[in-house]
């Protein structure tokens, strides 16, 4: 048995047995960093048994290709100094190649090492990304394409992130696909902006056309995301909605036929909530092939991840059964948005940091538990590298200690667990396991990743 890194002991002896399964996945000669074999390609022709993690890739750097060169976007307002960060997590950077890195005014609390970001431009770094995901059985991305942004100056920019993501995808047989994100998007052009670009892609990027382009019911998949939500930020004509969503799924006027995913709200099936009330949307509901309904901070810890499991997930795959339609629910580490909302993101309200937190992985592990229990046989995570609103799964300062002075963040130990860095891509990659077997996991983390 390998014995356990002292960097790498738990600081709460209170988990014992969180202890003995990190001296199960720690090699000691890499302090807490593990040394995974890469997986075999996964199959691009099937949705079913897969962990799909949502990719933002919405950062940026000035300077060199990077087709933005003034710009921090979503990392700062402004200069790079600490006081303007727009993230509560910060990435772990060691492993990226210096050229997708960008200095940064901050300065490390326990050293004063200058601190660097990355840039998903820079094609090695999107590579480093996907390693991260063989490394650890995660199956593929979707793409997050936000169409507000299409339609601009950085529309370039876009392009440059989904090709690297291509890229990427076929070296280390992951698979992705496109998802269109349509809130902030303008009302009055959003269903012309989304058929033009998937005109694009297909017929100009050639996208679908990759081998790693993931394929469900004979067609490429799409995802749509932000439809009917309630709320002024989202478009909300459900009529022009339904027929752009059945030309796409019949591949007519002039675009690819595709299998479409919708990111809907929560309370999608009672039209009430997060939801639109109006009842034309649930035909536009029922259009999808499959639905995945946004359930990031509806639910902040296991008991009321539970309640929710029972008041919603279940009546939802009934209902999605009786429809003949595909149900991919989605699962999410912890939440934390304070630093966004300090800038005004949130119609003023400021945001407590750490406010749904991660419970050293319980707090993910729970609804991984719960979804395969019910045999659920897809799941959506969100976010690989979300770091304004802190869902992210990829690697991140492990300890306070790392993280730049003069801002408040979240860090891995902020639960009082001295974890690895890549701690969120193993439990995924250790759900997508038990998914693809067919098997409900033990409720109990610590059980769940022995061996």
């Amino acid at each position: 048995m390998k014995r356990l890194h002292p960097e790498c002991r738990q600081s709460n002896s209170s988990f014992g047995l969180f202890v003995f399964l990190i001296i199960l996945f720690v090699d000691a000669s890499r302090t807490c960093a593990a040394t995974p074999v890469s997986s075999a390609p996964v199959s691009a022709n099937d949705l079913r048994g897969k962990v799909i993690v949502g990719y933002q890739g919405w950062f940026d750097c000035p300077g060199d290709d990077r087709l933005n060169p003034n710009g921090w976007g979503h990392w700062f307002r402004g200069a790079p100094d600490a006081d303007k960060l727009h993230a509560d997590l910060l990435p772990a950077v060691s492993e990226y190649d210096p050229a997708g890195l960008c200095g940064t005014h901050m300065k490390r609390r326990s050293d004063g090492a200058v601190i660097s970001l990355f840039t998903p431009l820079n094609a090695k770094v999107v590579k480093t990304h996907f390693r991260w995901m063989a490394e650890n059985n995660i199956d593929g991305v979707a793409m997050q394409r936000f169409v507000n942004g299409i339609t601009n100056s950085r529309s370039k920019s876009h392009d440059k992130v989904l090709n690297n993501v291509r890229a990427a995808a076929e070296i280390y047989g992951r698979v992705f696909y496109v998802t269109y994100d349509v809130s902030g998007a303008n009302p009055e052009t959003v269903f012309d902006d989304i058929r033009n670009d998937w005109k694009h892609l297909a017929n100009d990027l050639r996208i679908t056309s990759s081998s790693r382009y993931l394929r469900y019911r004979g067609k490429p998949v799409l995802e749509i995301w932000g439809f009917g939500f309630a709320g002024g930020k989202y478009p909300a004509d459900p009529v022009q909605t339904a027929t752009l969503l059945t030309d796409l799924k019949n591949g007519s006027s002039g675009l690819q036929a595709v299998t479409l995913i919708g990111g809907v709200p929560a309370h999608w099936r009672t039209l009430n909530y997060d939801s639109a009330n109006d009842p034309r949307w649930a035909t536009v509901y029922q259009t999808y092939d499959v639905l995945s309904p946004w359930t990031v901070g509806r639910f902040f810890d296991a008991a009321s991840a539970d309640r929710f499991l029972q008041n919603l997930v279940i009546p939802d795959l009934a209902e999605t059964k009786r429809l003949g339609i595909d149900y991919m629910p989605v699962i999410y580490p912890g939440y934390s948005f304070h630093n966004a909302s300090l800038m005004g993101e949130v119609g003023g309200w400021i945001l407590p940091l750490h406010q749904i937190p991660r419970n050293c992985g319980n707090f993910y592990w729970r609804q991984i538990y719960n979804l395969l229990s019910t045999h659920a046989n897809m799941l959506y995570a969100a976010m690989f590298d979300e770091v304004d609103e802190g869902t992210a799964l990829f690697k991140t300062a492990q300890h306070r200690s790392d993280l730049p002075s003069g801002i408040d963040m979240v860090a891995l130990d902020q639960d009082g667990c001295n974890l690895p860095n890549d701690w969120y891509l193993r439990l995924t990659g250790r759900a997508g396991a038990y998914l693809k077997a067919g098997n409900a996991p033990p409720a109990s983390l610590e059980i769940a990743l022995k061996p």
